[in-house]
């Protein structure tokens, strides 16, 4: 069964190269950001986790934890991190998940339950474990992102929208496209005019359904 927002993820027993634990223990009351790749060594995944690796503050200062996974084992990730930290230039000090029995894959829908890793395989026999999950404290799926192997991932964009959706959930709003921290949100539909004046003050009703405000303070 395909894993879709607001399910809760499955509570999955992993060996990381720093060691192992459930993935509800290890979420614990935090966000969480599960990003996979379709094998070590590679070298759009490397800039890719060199890039979650430098952006270590900015996940901190959101309450977010970081995971990755790979369908290669704990002693290719240990061996990998050295080459991630000279490509991005800062210690990667996240977990990554040994999948080289493909667990988590087919649980998080990445890979069909029929799939297996054939002798000699390239990334080609993995390419759809190239995806982003946020997680919320409540261990449920609150957005997903899959990219193509030729593609590296934004994770400018993943930062933007962990920030919308810690936002969302937190004061109760939606954000239009493009939004970013300080910019107005959307007023939701079910929120009526007085509990928006009550809650917004002034705000901007630039159609019937679409109401737009500063957050509070």
């Amino acid at each position: 069964m395909a894993l879709r927002i607001n399910d809760t993820i499955p509570d999955l027993k992993v060996t990381t190269d720093q060691g192992e634990f459930s993935l509800h223990d290890w979420i614990g009351d935090s966000w969480a950001i599960l990003f996979s790749h379709p094998k070590d060594f590679t070298p759009v995944c490397t800039t890719e986790f060199g890039a979650v690796a430098r952006l270590t503050d900015e996940w901190e200062k959101r309450g977010t934890k970081v995971i990755g996974v790979s369908v290669d084992g704990v002693e290719d990730h240990k061996k990998w991190k050295g080459d991630i930290e000279t490509a991005g230039g800062a210690k990667a000090g996240f977990p990554i998940i040994a999948d080289d029995g493909l667990e988590v894959s087919k649980a998080f829908d990445m890979l069909p339950a029929e799939a297996y890793l054939p002798d000699g395989r390239t990334p080609a026999d993995s390419a759809t474990v190239r995806s982003v999950f946020i997680i919320g404290p409540d261990k449920q799926l609150k957005l997903t992102m899959t990219y193509p192997m030729t593609v590296g991932r934004n994770f400018g964009e993943v930062l933007r929208a962990l920030d919308a959706l810690q936002t969302s959930a937190g004061q109760g709003v939606a954000t239009p496209a493009d939004w970013t921290v300080g910019q107005d949100v959307v007023i939701p539909t079910s929120v009526s005019d007085e509990d928006a004046k009550a809650k917004f003050g002034e705000f901007n009703t630039v159609l019937p359904y679409l109401r737009m405000a500063k957050l509070p303070g």
